[in-house]
């Protein structure tokens, strides 16, 4: 029964992480837009929307696949408890 719990527990870990994440990316490309529609203007351009959105979803697919490649930097290899956190991906 544990296990299954346990199975149940990470499953819903995941969903929330995944709506999360959409959300987020969600915000920054709402933000992106703007900042490229922005930058555009301020530089004299007046690009179609098409081009707009295809440079904003760019950049932010830039920024999350940065995100996901680059290590956790900010974990500490030695906790107060002895505990070690073991991230295999980045070993």
């Amino acid at each position: 029964m544990s296990s299954i719990r346990r199975l149940l527990k990470g499953l819903f870990a995941s969903v929330v992480g995944i709506v999360v994440i959409g959300l987020l990316a969600t915000v920054v490309f709402a933000v992106t837009i703007f900042v490229v529609s922005t930058g555009a203007s301020l530089a004299g351009y007046e690009p179609s929307a098409d081009y707009v959105v295809i440079a904003a979803a760019l950049i932010v697919v830039s920024v999350i696949l940065t995100g996901g490649f680059t290590p956790r930097l900010s974990g500490r290899s030695d906790d107060e408890d002895g505990d070690r956190f073991d991230d295999r991906t980045f070993n």
